[in-house]
């Protein structure tokens, strides 16, 4: 006598898969808010509100008066006062609706800061100044 044996068809699980998904999804948002956008340390000035424009370029001007620009994820680079329009023009040439956020340390003497803001209007570029959240206070 021949025994019949029964055929399992295969089937295929997707909840092993939307574990997997959902555990990136989670792993990339939490390492998304952990990244800081700019390597160089700047004691900003403290803000009552923060803004939520995502500037696409940024300039830093250290507490010694060393400027640094970068372009989106790009890494800072060193550039001197004079080169800082001709940078910016030329990033306002690739992305032509640019925010320009600018991060002073907190010690700069605003004729710096006001420097960088006349290149900006000049060229009418969007700036944003970046500041620290508020600290809470009880």
């Amino acid at each position: 006598m021949l025994k019949r044996r029964n055929k399992i068809s295969p089937q295929f699980s997707m909840a092993s898969m939307t574990d997997v998904i959902f555990l990136l999804l989670i792993f990339f948002m939490i390492t998304s808010t952990v990244v800081s956008p700019n390597a160089i340390k700047v004691l900003l000035p403290q803000g009552k509100q923060q803004t939520s424009a995502k500037p696409l370029t940024r300039v830093i001007i250290d507490k010694e008066l060393n400027y640094f620009a970068a372009f989106g994820n790009d890494k800072e680079q060193s550039v001197q006062e004079d080169q800082l329009a001709s940078f910016l023009q030329s990033v306002a040439d690739r992305e032509p609706e640019m925010y320009v956020a600018l991060y002073a340390d907190e010690s700069v003497p605003y004729r710096e800061i006001v420097k960088v803001l006349n290149i900006a209007n000049e060229n009418q570029f969007k700036m944003v100044l970046a500041t620290r959240p508020p600290e809470n206070r009880k």
